[in-house]
């Protein structure tokens, strides 16, 4: 026995003992029963090193090379693009060519205040008469087509948006971007393409933009070069002109759907699972306090209003926007819309002045369409002093992204206080983050929806109820997925007990 108590023997080793420190042998990969008897010497050892020899670096060797050379392929394709134009056909272009030597013409003979009081109909009536005497004396020849379509531009250039009717008409277009008097583009199904729409010039679509936003009380100039309007449809329009648009007046319009939106068509669409959308019909039920966050033109609004169908028809539901675009579904709604300031900088009315206003209206839920700055503390507020079911969007790309921005905008403010009482006043205020996506394929998917737990230490603590997983893209570029619900019991079961949902919410997020 030496000093240490270690049995004196070769190497140290006594009958049966374990080997001495610092002499036993590497260990080997292989079988994971570490008691099976070793092999005998020199055989090879099952499951080779405990550090198998790395892959080869090359990277080329593990990507097919077939994949390779499409990538590539599509990355040529992209930088030798030709840019598409297009120029109107004749027939369009010899219609509105003969609208400007009639138009005016037209106006000589008509009293504005009589038009103002008539219908399209009624005034395409009135008109087709006046046109044919006007285009005899032209000495102009149309047949029937053409005489249809120049009423047509003549009566949607003196009552409508001239040449933006077309387009504000066709169910197919979602948005319509004018950059300019000679290049518009729309949206349809995800994708932008170059439409055929013109304007005459750059005064045409000045006049054009200044009908539109002086529907509302609104005006645009160069001294006020930019103006949030909404048409009487709902759809929201932003305006921008010279000198801050470098191209000429700029129309972004974001046109919405006259049918209502409902949860349970999102859920055809292929925009969320079933159980997704069972868990988000109970979430608006049941007053939970609703984020919905995500980029621009994902659908953020559209998402909004078909959570707002399962408000209780006897609950007090007030909204407040800068343009008011919601479109609730609901009896007991009252819309609230921000002002902007005048010439003089004066009378502006804010965001949080309507949310401050709003809670001494009786509200039962406030919703805000969209919050940017310090009024994420008032709504944050109203959560929590007897307003459960208030909802909000804000842009953000992932949930824990969007409980950043909503502590930063409340650091925007003038609120002096710690940023550990506003994670935590976050943390007791908001009960679900819903994130939605506008995929590259163009498709709208509920990607995430993430209940908020609480606080462990200074940090918020969120927990993921459903995902939306990437599996693979067809050949004609639709991306493929999978909704997946986590199998976590939600957190937010006791507000669902309250109103009779805990078994529906647990079934569907289990």
């Amino acid at each position: 026995m030496s000093a240490f108590g270690r049995r004196s023997g070769p190497n140290g080793m006594g009958q049966g003992s374990r080997p001495a420190f610092g002499v036993a042998k590497p260990l080997k990969g292989g079988s994971p029963d570490r008691s099976a008897a070793s092999p005998p010497a020199g055989a090879p050892v099952p499951g080779g090193d405990q550090f198998p020899p790395l892959p080869s670096a090359d990277v080329g060797t593990s990507v097919p090379p077939n994949l390779r050379e499409d990538a590539m392929s599509r990355l040529a394709d992209r930088a030798n693009a030709v840019h598409e134009t297009f120029e109107q056909n004749g027939f369009e272009a010899s219609i509105h060519k003969i609208k400007e030597q009639v138009l005016p013409r037209l106006l000589e003979r008509v009293d504005p205040e009589a038009a103002a009081t008539l219908t399209k109909d009624e005034l395409s009536e009135e008109f087709r008469p006046i046109i044919v005497e006007v285009l005899a004396e032209l000495k102009i020849t149309f047949n029937r087509r053409e005489q249809f379509a120049l009423e047509k531009v003549l009566i949607d250039e003196l009552l409508g948006f001239g040449p933006l009717e077309e387009l504000l008409n066709d169910p197919d277009v979602s948005d319509i971007m004018v950059n300019g008097p000679d290049q518009t583009y729309v949206e349809k199904k995800g994708k932008l393409t170059l439409a055929t729409t013109k304007f005459r010039d750059e005064q045409h679509l000045f006049q054009i933009a200044q009908r539109i936003v002086n529907q509302v009380g609104r005006r645009v100039d160069q001294t006020t070069p930019l103006a949030d309007a909404r048409l009487k449809d709902g759809s929201r329009v932003n305006v921008i002109v010279p000198p801050l648009s470098l191209r000429g007046t700029a129309i972004s319009i974001r046109k919405f759907s006259e049918k209502p939106i409902t949860i349970d068509m999102l859920k055809d669409y292929g925009s969320m699972s079933e159980k997704m959308a069972t868990a988000l019909k109970i979430a608006g039920a049941c007053r939970m306090n609703v984020v919905i966050s995500g980029g621009t033109g994902s659908g953020k609004t559209t998402m909004l209003n078909a959570l707002s169908k399962m408000i209780d028809p006897g609950e007090r539901v007030l909204t407040i926007e800068d343009a008011a675009e919601l479109r609730l579904q609901q009896p007991h709604w009252l819309p609230l819309e921000t002002r902007p300031p005048n010439l003089e900088g004066q009378g502006a009315i804010t965001i949080g002045d309507l949310v401050k206003n709003a809670l001494r209206m009786r509200p039962d839920r406030i919703i805000l369409g969209e919050i940017r700055g310090s009024e994420c503390f008032d709504l944050l507020a109203a959560m929590n002093t007897g307003h459960d079911g208030s909802m909000c969007t804000l842009h953000a790309n992932s949930p824990r992204e969007c409980l950043g921005r909503m502590e930063n905008m409340i650091l925007m403010g003038d609120i002096k206080i710690p940023k550990e009482a506003i994670s935590r006043q976050i943390a007791e205020s908001v009960d679900l983050i819903v994130q939605v996506k506008r995929l590259r394929d163009g498709s709208r998917r509920t990607t995430n929806i993430t209940e908020v737990i609480g606080m462990e230490g200074d940090v918020i603590v969120t927990q993921e109820l459903f995902k939306f997983e990437y599996l693979d893209e067809t050949d004609d570029g639709k991306i493929l997925g999978e909704f997946r619900a986590s199998g976590l019991r939600p957190y937010t079961l006791e507000k669902a007990r309250q109103f009779g949902f805990d078994q529906a919410y647990l079934e569907a997020c289990l």
